[in-house]
């Protein structure tokens, strides 16, 4: 009698669940990339800077991040029915935390970081809400209110990039949220009028109340002003945050800090800027000139000082607390490669600050006839039609938070 032995499958069915998890974690190195990229440099030009100091698998992860969070603010600003855009958003965020078919490659590259990283759920769901409030044209009245914003929609982006560079230390979380606030605050500062024109305001309205200015009145010579004292409060305020944030930078991974760093300070260069001028008009978008970018970067390429370090472990802002709590609730599965495993293997030894300043540089020309559109000098509308033809060819329903740097 020919005598058989039963195979036990378990080893070869646990080599194909490895080599399945394998396939999905590189799904990002694809096409989904490419169209990313894209999204990236239609997108903010300070992130672009920056980014390109991130190690290659840190900058794919976030910019299959920042892809997603530029179409779903897209579709909601772009859309006509804003209720019906928000519930989009909502079904694609349900969809990618599935094994559902994806068709928009946005969504597909979100699904592969977020598996990958183990990205928290309520960080994606806060940022909608965000979106959710630009809709509702949501009154401030306080600093706390104003806080509350920019945490949903910039304070998520700091606490989801720490998450994708393996900082999940409720400290380093609080101060990433912390340089996510500060990076909104600068921007709220630098659009006033922009927000104004569109019938939205985020300055802390008992702010300008207290210097007799309502927001109906944000246009007006009369108030400039009284506009330019609450502005420069609210970036006092950014400042505190932008130093709480410099503690969290330096305990980052040593290849992550850099580019981190550089969107901190190009974001507080903007708030430099405003203050630098001599008298506030809310016609004029504060830029920062590519030269300073470019002594911003040789000032702050080598690694820095932890700078106040007592700092570290202040309590996180009310408003974002409950992000750092979030992130805290979901332990990984299994240990996260964060340096490798991802995406792609890093790029080879390259000049990475020249590769920056050749794509600043390439960006200013076209950065400057873009600025034209929403400082008064353009409608509107006609910004709007801007974005939608840049799309053109990457429909934003198949497919922003993030920046407009």
């Amino acid at each position: 009698m020919t005598q058989v032995y039963a195979v036990n499958p378990a080893p070869n069915e646990q080599r194909l669940q490895i080599r399945d998890h394998r396939r999905r974690a590189r799904q990002l190195a694809g096409d989904d990339l490419q169209h990313c990229r894209r999204r990236l440099h239609h997108g903010s030009k300070s992130f672009l800077a920056a980014s390109h100091l991130l190690p290659t698998q840190m900058r794919n992860a976030a910019t299959a991040l920042y892809a997603f969070c530029r179409e779903a603010d897209d579709l909601i600003d772009l859309g006509t029915d804003a209720e019906a855009s928000l519930a989009m958003v909502r079904a694609r965020v349900d969809e990618i935390f599935t094994d559902a078919p994806l068709s928009a490659p946005a969504d597909r590259a979100l699904r592969a970081v977020a598996r990958h990283y183990s990205l928290p759920r309520p960080l994606l769901d806060a940022l909608i809400e965000g979106f959710a409030w630009d809709t509702s044209q949501r009154s401030y009245h306080t600093l706390d209110e104003v806080e509350d914003y920019a945490a949903r929609v910039a304070g998520t982006v700091g606490a989801m990039m720490s998450v994708l560079m393996g900082a999940r230390d409720p400290a380093v979380l609080a101060r990433a949220c912390d340089l996510g606030v500060a990076m909104q605050l600068t921007n709220i500062c630098r659009d006033v009028g922009e927000d104004a024109r569109a019938g939205r305001c985020y300055l802390p309205q008992d702010w300008l109340a207290s210097e007799g200015v309502a927001v109906d009145q944000l246009l007006e010579p009369a108030s400039a002003a009284g506009i330019r004292r609450v502005v420069d409060r609210l970036l006092g305020r950014a400042a505190t945050l932008y130093r709480r944030a410099d503690t969290g930078i330096a305990m980052l991974p040593l290849n992550c800090q850099r580019g981190i760093r550089m969107a901190r300070h190009l974001y507080a260069a903007i708030g430099d800027e405003i203050s630098r001028q001599d008298s506030y008009r809310v016609e004029h978008r504060a830029f920062v000139p590519a030269k300073r970018k470019l002594a911003l970067l040789a000032r702050h390429w080598l690694p820095q000082s932890a700078g106040e370090r007592h700092l570290l472990h202040a309590a996180p802002l009310d408003s974002t607390a409950w992000l750092v709590d979030a992130v805290q609730a979901v332990t990984p599965a299994r240990p996260i490669e964060v340096t490798r495993g991802l995406m792609q293997p890093a790029s080879g030894t390259r000049n990475e600050l020249l590769t920056t300043l050749q794509v600043i540089d390439r960006l200013e020309h076209a950065k400057r006839n873009r600025l034209q559109v929403g400082s008064g000098k353009l409608p509107l509308h006609y910004a709007q039609a801007m974005r939608v033809a840049e799309s053109d060819n990457h429909p934003v329903g198949a497919g922003s938070a993030a920046g407009s740097g």
